[in-house]
């Protein structure tokens, strides 16, 4: 199994679906998140004709060959994008396969290296970074939601050091500052620690990030404090 970038979900109008952490914000929206999870599965049970042979959705009589048909329900998933054993253990479950012929199926891929979830959490690491500009916190909220043990997922964000979480974060700050021109300075600081905040960034980077992009596009007031507490009651509400 080939875990060079996985393959990041889509909600029903097509965007790229963000993904949810602790902090309010747009960027985390743990429902499209639980859509995203599902969808590998809903997917197999629309592709699944009368004579499949395979368990429909959940309640109905299992398989009369839960290991050929846990292999192929397996295969299909992973050709779809690669998977945690966790989101397979899920998917396998709602298609009425008993959990020792489940453990059974999933031992064996991953003895095969069809599934990592070690490999799996560094490459989403990588790819939602890079692509989001996700900071740790998120990071690690998506790989939780997708079954990953925390021991996998402090290595996996472990990987991403602090110079490039500031060099990220500031490119995303500079770029939002560039069209708030006409804004005055308080709309300004608050907007742009919203923006990281809710990208998964943490507080003391978050405010170092806001002061420093200020300060090089000349605000008079970049070196205040930035206050924080003000910000995150002003999550979630419309921008003017």
């Amino acid at each position: 199994m080939r875990y060079g970038v996985p393959a990041e979900p889509t909600g029903r109008s097509g965007r790229q679906a963000a993904s949810p952490d602790e902090p309010p914000g747009a960027d985390w929206d743990p429902s499209r998140h639980a859509e995203d999870q599902q969808s590998g599965s809903r997917s197999l049970r629309a592709r699944s004709g009368s004579g499949s042979g395979l368990a429909g959705p959940d309640g109905q009589t299992p398989p009369q060959d839960p290991e050929a048909a846990a292999r192929e329900i397996c295969l299909r998933m992973l050709a779809a994008a690669p998977r945690t054993r966790a989101q397979l253990t899920t998917g396998l479950r709602r298609r009425g396969i008993p959990d020792e012929v489940i453990a059974g199926v999933l031992d064996r891929y991953e003895d095969v290296g069809m599934i990592d979830d070690r490999m799996f959490a560094a490459a989403w690491v990588e790819s939602r970074h890079a692509g989001r500009g996700l900071g740790r916190r998120a990071l690690a909220y998506e790989l939780r939601q997708r079954g990953v043990d925390e021991a996998t997922v402090a290595e996996a964000v472990s990987g991403l050091t602090p110079d490039q979480e500031y060099t990220t974060a500031r490119r995303l700050a500079a770029r939002k500052l560039a069209t708030m021109s006409r804004l005055d300075h308080r709309t300004r600081v608050r907007r742009l620690a919203g923006m990281l905040v809710r990208k998964g960034y943490g507080a003391g980077l978050t405010a170092r990030v806001v002061r420093d992009v200020l300060a090089a596009a000349g605000d008079a007031d970049a070196a205040d404090p930035v206050d924080l507490d003000a910000v995150l009651d002003h999550l979630g509400e419309p921008e003017e």
